[in-house]
């Protein structure tokens, strides 16, 4: 196989949508996957899908899950506010083990495709303190990865690559303009509304308008 395929997670915010430019960029096929997982609104896959078609991937897929069937985040279970304020510690937005089904389940269709690498867009500089955006865990995982499937045992192994890790969200907005994206189609806030308008109060919206501004480029949020 000459083709040199990616799958990329894609939520449909800023972080993923200058991943999926970056492997675009580094020549890979790219191949996008999110996840209908019980999220508090749907505002972020209508971006995802926004996000897949402007990015020309080849395929983009959705999967379901059941993560507000767990429960325990703001992001799944309604009766949880989302907070507007900084608080100590990890925050309510946490969903348990997302990102590590996530990556299981691109690991899988990584496998399907005979795809060597997955892309995240986690960032353990200006994000949330989530423990599953620690380089350590992306290590961890990649090592899991080649123990626990075929591709792995066989020596084709996986990559997983998370170039975000150590940008700052300035840095990463830079990075994704010189790439041409879009960011007027990627929605970020927690607590969006239908039509994707975000709230401007909450953690995601405050780091995502502070890093425009400290990229100095104008900031294509909508605000409700």
């Amino acid at each position: 196989m000459t083709e040199k395929r990616a799958v990329i997670l894609l939520s449909g915010g800023l972080d993923s949508a200058t991943v999926v430019a970056m492997a675009k960029a580094e020549g890979y096929s790219c191949y996008t996957m999110s996840f209908d997982y019980g999220q508090r609104h749907r505002a972020e896959l209508n971006a995802a899908a926004r996000v897949a078609r402007d990015q020309g991937v080849v395929e983009h897929k959705v999967i379901g899950l059941n993560l507000d069937g767990i429960g325990g985040s703001a992001l799944t279970d309604s009766s949880i506010d989302v907070p507007e304020t900084l608080g100590e510690g990890i925050p309510v937005t946490y969903v348990p083990a997302r990102n590590t089904v996530f990556l299981s389940l691109a690991l899988g269709w990584a496998e399907v495709l005979e795809a060597r690498d997955i892309f995240i867009g986690v960032n353990a500089v200006d994000y949330s303190g989530y423990p599953d955006c620690r380089p350590e865990f992306v290590e961890a995982f990649e090592r899991m990865a080649n123990l626990a499937t075929k591709a792995g045992v066989e020596g084709q192994g996986f990559r997983i690559q998370a170039p975000l890790q150590n940008l700052s969200k300035a840095q990463i907005v830079q990075a994704g303009m010189a790439r041409g994206v879009d960011y007027s189609l990627t929605v970020s806030c927690y607590q969006a509304d239908d039509d994707g308008r975000a709230c401007g109060k909450c953690d995601s919206c405050r780091l995502r308008a502070d890093g425009f501004k400290a990229a100095g480029v104008e900031d294509p949020t909508r605000y409700f």
